[in-house]
């Protein structure tokens, strides 16, 4: 499962990581999220009203589910389920919350979170959508620094300041090798954690 705070590049990472590793597949979340222009239901998200989304919950239907920044995401046990006993590796794209019920749920599941390289770029990445209000763009990097503090609750960490290179290691996770930003070398990531969460 991959987490990562608004405007971090982590759905430009998975796509491209789909691309180069046919062999994933990718579980396809629920939210009660407006549909933008570029986004395709089924492919993207599966956009259902909150009513739907509240009666998935109260059916049990969901292995992790959580709000964020207004809507309801969630992630249904039946799509893991059919691909886990498949065989095949799932990527799961969630946030912290939802990622704390899975690894509850699955605790051999590998986590990964994914860093922007500073406040400054994070901002320049949110703006770039040119989607937001200024109102709304100050609250997701509010959130960001918040959701940037649970970097350490996950197995690897990979810092998206040269796309490439990040995918690079995402691919070295997938394939069970360990890319530079483990658990065994962390000091810097606090370092750098430390400084994105900072008001």
């Amino acid at each position: 499962m991959i987490a990562a705070p608004s405007g971090a590049g982590k759905t430009s990472l998975v796509r491209a990581l789909m691309e180069r590793e046919p062999a994933l597949r990718f579980s396809i979340s629920y939210t009660t999220r407006r549909q933008r222009p570029t986004e395709v239901h089924g492919r993207d998200y599966f956009f259902v009203a909150k009513e739907e989304f509240e009666r998935m919950v109260s059916s049990g239907e969901f292995l992790e589910h959580a709000t964020v920044f207004d809507n309801s995401y969630g992630t249904a046990k039946q799509q893991v389920e059919q691909s886990l006993a498949g065989g095949q590796d799932l990527i799961l794209e969630i946030d912290w919350q939802g990622a704390r019920q899975i690894r509850a749920a699955m605790p051999e599941c590998v986590s990964i979170f994914i860093l922007p390289p500073s406040r400054a770029e994070l901002e320049r990445r949110l703006r770039g959508r040119a989607t937001d209000a200024e109102d709304v763009i100050r609250r997701r990097l509010d959130d960001a620094a918040a959701d940037m503090t649970h970097w350490s609750e996950f197995d690897y960490v990979v810092v998206n300041d040269d796309f490439e290179r990040a995918l690079l290691e995402l691919r070295d996770i997938v394939a069970g090798r360990d890319p530079p930003h483990s658990r065994r070398e962390r000091a810097g990531l606090a370092e750098l954690a430390t400084r994105l969460t900072r008001a």
